[in-house]
């Protein structure tokens, strides 16, 4: 897989002295789903600033589909990695949803037609076409969300940074979001990284999860490799998906027998599905 961002021996430190990340590696390749974990104050914001230039490492090398975060680079950098804020009511701030997508293209210089055409697709893509004339501020918070989420995509980002993505939503919305998020991904390649407290979501999305501590990356692997580490995990104070803690207590109980932790449902479903006195 080609790599897309490149975060090597990276380190940030505040004015005030504190360390926020200390030499942190991570490698993403193009189309990947990246999840970042680890409780409050672990570095989450700050690595999310670097990726777009927003900060600047105090030491280490960070790379962008080969362009280095230096002042020269951003401009393309900053099209390439679009950032979905945890609450969207600090990204939504024009008077219409037309104008809230065409503020970054009007930027860059797109126009006319091509305007319009782009604002369409971003539109049909997050499911909220019509809504060109209505007012970002007046809608749900799902609403919110997409319309934040369609305002980057205009852009065409090569990578979609997103800060708790499912924060405030309802269990539908947190369900219709990550369909979406996984639609966008293997519809056009956007390479996804999230960062969330929802540990139900990041078997449901991710394809590989990276915990992060003090400022420190803990470990990473595939989810299923990340997850299968408890100890660590709860030492973060993190917790598994409710359906693996579940199957955890079964097994504890004697009731069932497992090779490793389920993380979904669909997991959990055929592993009862071999015991014969219950029905699933």
């Amino acid at each position: 897989m080609e790599e897309l961002i490149s975060i090597k021996d990276v380190s940030y430190i505040y004015n005030d002295g504190k360390k926020a990340l200390q030499d942190v590696n991570i490698s993403v390749g193009k189309g990947e789903k990246i999840a970042i974990m680890g409780p409050n104050g672990a570095g989450k914001s700050t690595l999310f600033g670097l990726l777009n230039g927003i900060l600047k490492p105090s030491s280490g090398i960070i790379k962008i589909d080969k362009l280095e975060t230096v002042k020269k680079n951003l401009p393309k950098i900053r099209r390439d990695v679009g950032v979905v804020f945890q609450d969207s009511d600090d990204q939504l701030f024009n008077s219409s949803v037309r104008q809230e997508i065409a503020y970054g293209l009007l930027n860059i210089g797109v126009f006319g037609e091509e305007l319009n055409k782009t604002i369409k697709w971003a539109l049909e893509v997050v499911g909220m076409e019509g809504y060109e004339d209505k007012s970002p501020h007046n809608l749900s918070g799902g609403e919110k969300k997409r319309i934040a989420l369609a305002s980057v995509l205009a852009m065409k980002p090569k990578v979609l940074v997103l800060d708790e993505p499912t924060a405030s939503l309802d269990p539908r919305g947190v369900s219709k979001l990550i369909k979406l998020l996984d639609y966008i991904n293997k519809k056009f390649n956007i390479t996804l990284i999230f960062s969330t407290h929802d540990v139900d979501i990041v078997p449901l999305l991710a394809d590989r999860v990276y915990l992060i501590d003090k400022g420190k990356i803990v470990l990473n692997g595939s989810t299923e490799e990340v997850f299968d580490n408890k100890e660590i995990i709860r030492k973060m104070d993190l917790r598994l998906p409710r359906v693996a803690h579940l199957v955890e207590i079964l097994e504890k109980d004697g009731e069932v027998q497992v090779d490793k932790l389920p993380l979904t449902i669909g997991q959990a479903r055929k592993i009862l599905k071999n015991r014969s006195d219950i029905n699933v």
